[in-house]
């Protein structure tokens, strides 16, 4: 199941996904790993969730972010939950209407192998598709 963390740049969905990560940690028998644009988060995540800076890897497009994420299920398998801050960003979605064609392929993906995504996205409700506002979890 994907749910999402929905609004404008700068209204704090940073700070909520962070504060969801270190909740869940507490609770979760299996693996937790955080997906970002950079390493600034590094210390504000407990150290028992694993950190994946997705620029270093040079992923490129959606499609290879995909396949980026099945990697990463394919190499754990007591993977529990996955966040992405600044989805767009780290999925190169900015810009492009293939949004709702992504966040489907990662549905089916955590769906088939039973673990939970959760996603900030800088934009408002309002602007995500139909079909993806029943995954909103928080709208800032």
């Amino acid at each position: 199941m994907v749910q999402l963390i929905v609004g404008k740049k700068g209204k704090g969905k940073t700070k909520i996904v962070l504060d969801m990560v270190n909740r869940e940690i507490s609770n979760a028998s299996g693996n937790i790993v955080y997906l970002d644009k950079s390493n600034d988060h590094m210390y504000e995540l407990n150290n028992k969730v694993r950190l994946i800076n997705v620029r270093d890897y040079g992923v490129a497009n959606a499609d290879e972010f995909v396949g980026f994420i099945r990697g990463i299920v394919s190499q754990d398998h007591d993977l529990e939950q996955v966040y992405f801050d600044g989805f767009l960003k780290i999925s190169c979605l900015e810009g492009t209407d293939r949004i709702e064609e992504i966040i489907n392929k990662l549905d089916s993906i955590s769906n088939t192998y039973g673990f939970k995504m959760i996603a900030s996205i800088s934009m408002d409700e309002a602007e995500l598709p139909e079909s993806l506002q029943s995954k909103v979890i928080v709208s800032l």
